[in-house]
C-alpha cells in the first residue's frame, strides 16, 4: 500500500525538491557524501518522528566523543529523488527508504553499502521482530536497515460500547473472527466499517485485507512467493483470501452501508461511525496510522475510546505473521563518520525520544514500551511484537503496474461489482511483466 495521504508531491515538485537539495546535500566523488565530519541523512518520516531521531542521535555522539555533525533533511517522494541524485553522484550519506523494492534497486546500481560489518548483526538478529531485517537483505547481505515500523491488520472498535456489549478483547483465529462477525450482526449490530476510496489510489485498503489474509492463512514463505509473482493471483492459496473477505465484506448486514458503499466510502473516515453514542458499525481493520483520522473527540482520550487487537491466525498457536511497513535505513556512503551514525541508529534505544511524541514504532522486541505515549500504541506494537513475522506490505513489493495499478483496479471493480473474481484475478496476473 503506497499510502498515498503523504505523497502530495508531484512530479515536478519532486524534480524542484531535487535541484534545490542539490545544493545542500554533502555530494561528493565516493558517490555518496563527503569526507567532512557532516553526516546528511534524507527521510520522509513525519517530523516529530524525525525530530526525536535527531534528539537521541545527537545525544549518542556527545557521548561517544565522535566529532560528528547530523544534517538530518525531511524530503517528499525520497524514492524518486534518490534515483535522480544516483544518477547525478550526489546522494546523502544516509537515506531512509519506505520501500523494500527500492532497497534492491538502489543496490543493483551498485549505490549503497553493506550494512553486515558495519551494525551488530548478531544483536539485531536477536533483538529485532523476525522478518524485518529480510525486508532490507539483498543477495544475502543486509542494506536496508528498519529504523521505524508501521503495523497493519489491526482490528479497532469502539471500546466503551464494547465492553458494554461483552465481546471478547481476544480473537484466536479467523474462525473466531467469524463467529464474532454474526455475534454482532445477531445482536442486531452491523460489525464492520469499510471503505477503499481514497482518490485517484482508491482500492487500496482492499489489498491491505488481501495480504493480511494470504499471509495468515499460508505464512509467511508462500506470502513472499505471491509478492514475487512465483504464486499467482488466480491459485487456490489467494482464492483462500478471496473466499474470507467475501464472506466477512459481502454478506448482507455484514458491512455499514452494504457491499455496494465500500468502494465510494472514504477509507479515512469510514471507522467514525464506531463511535456514535449507537455505533453504526463495530469493527475496523486498517493501519496504526489510522487513529490519526479518527474524531478529534475520540483522539482527546484515545486508550478510553479505542480498543484493538491484531487480525487472528488460522490456526491458534500457529504461524502467525503481520503485514507492516516503515523506513529502512541506507548507508550510500563510505564516509567512516556515516557507518557511525549507522551503527547508533541500529541501538534499540534510538527510538526513546520518538517513541513518546510521535506515531513511532521501534521495530525492536526489546524496546522499553512504556515510552509509548498511551496504552492504544503499546498494544498495536506488541502485535508486532508477538508475531512469527514481520512482513512488508505486498503491493509496495510487487511491480507499479501491479502493485499500485491492476491490484488496486481489480479489487475495486470486484467489490463494486463491475467485474468477478475470476476476471479481476486474470486480469492482475496478466498485468504482470515479462521481466
Amino acid at each position: 500500500m503506497r499510502f498515498p495521504v503523504k505523497k502530495s508531491t508531484t512530479l515536478l515538485g519532486a524534480a524542484a525538491l531535487a535541484a534545490s537539495l542539490g545544493l545542500t546535500a554533502c555530494g561528493g566523488d565516493d558517490g555518496g557524501g563527503s569526507d567532512s565530519s557532516t553526516v546528511t541523512i534524507w527521510s520522509s518520516v513525519d517530523q516529530p518522528v524525525q525530530d526525536g531521531l535527531v534528539k537521541a542521535l545527537e545525544a549518542k555522539i556527545k557521548d561517544g566523543g565522535d566529532d560528528i555533525t547530523v544534517d538530518w533533511q525531511k524530503v517528499e517522494n525520497i524514492n524518486q529523488l534518490i534515483m535522480t541524485k544516483i544518477q547525478a553522484n550526489d546522494t546523502p550519506d544516509i537515506a531512509f527508504i519506505p520501500q523494500p523494492g527500492v532497497v534492491a534497486d538502489i543496490v543493483s546500481r551498485d549505490a549503497a553499502q553493506p550494512l553486515d560489518d558495519v551494525v551488530d548483526m548478531s544483536t539485531l538478529e536477536e533483538s529485532m521482530v523476525p522478518g524485518t531485517l529480510d525486508a532490507g537483505t539483498v543477495d544475502g547481505k543486509l542494506y536496508g536497515m528498519l529504523t521505524s515500523a508501521n503495523v497493519k491488520g489491526l482490528v479497532f472498535y469502539p471500546k466503551k460500547a464494547w465492553e458494554a456489549a461483552g465481546y471478547p478483547t481476544e480473537v484466536a483465529t479467523i474462525d473466531d473472527l467469524n463467529a464474532l462477525t454474526e455475534q454482532i450482526k445477531a445482536d442486531g449490530n452491523t460489525p464492520w466499517c469499510m471503505g477503499i476510496e481514497s482518490d485517484t489510489a482508491t482500492g487500496w485498503p482492499a489489498t491491505d485485507w488481501f495480504e493480511t489474509l494470504v499471509a495468515k492463512y499460508n505464512g509467511a514463505d508462500v506470502y513472499k512467493q505471491w509478492v514475487t509473482n512465483e504464486v499467482k493471483f488466480d491459485s487456490p492459496e489467494v482464492r483462500q483470501a478471496a473466499d474470507e473477505f467475501e464472506k466477512l465484506m459481502f454478506t448482507d448486514g455484514n458491512v455499514l452501508g452494504g457491499r455496494d458503499a465500500i468502494a465510494s466510502t472514504n477509507f479515512g473516515t469510514a471507522g467514525n461511525p464506531m463511535f456514535d453514542a449507537k455505533p453504526g458499525c463495530w469493527m475496523y481493520n486498517q493501519g496504526s496510522f489510522i487513529t490519526g483520522f479518527f474524531p478529534e473527540d475520540v483522539l482527546a482520550d484515545l486508550d478510553a475510546n479505542v480498543g484493538v487487537f491484531g487480525f487472528p491466525p488460522a490456526e491458534a498457536g500457529g504461524e502467525n505473521p503481520v503485514i507492516g511497513g516503515g523506513d529502512l535505513a541506507m548507508l550510500l556512503s563510505e564516509n567512516d563518520n556515516a557507518k557511525t551514525v549507522m551503527k547508533y541508529l541500529s541501538e534499540t534505544d534510538i527510538g526513546n525520544d520518538a517513541a513518546p511524541n510521535s506515531s513511532f514504532i521501534s521495530p525492536h522486541k526489546d524496546f522499553d514500551v512504556s515510552l509509548y505515549p498511551n496504552e492504544t500504541t503499546r498494544e498495536i506494537a506488541q502485535v508486532a511484537y508477538d508475531s512469527t513475522a514481520l512482513l512488508f506490505d505486498g503491493s509496495d513489493q510487487m511491480p507499479g503496474e501491479v502493485g499500485a495499478g491492476t491490484f488496486w483496479q481489480d479489487m475495486t471493480a470486484w467489490i463494486s461489482g463491475q467485474e468477478d473474481l475470476d476476471t479481476a484475478l486474470s486480469n492482475i496476473d496478466a498485468s504482470w511483466p515479462a521481466s
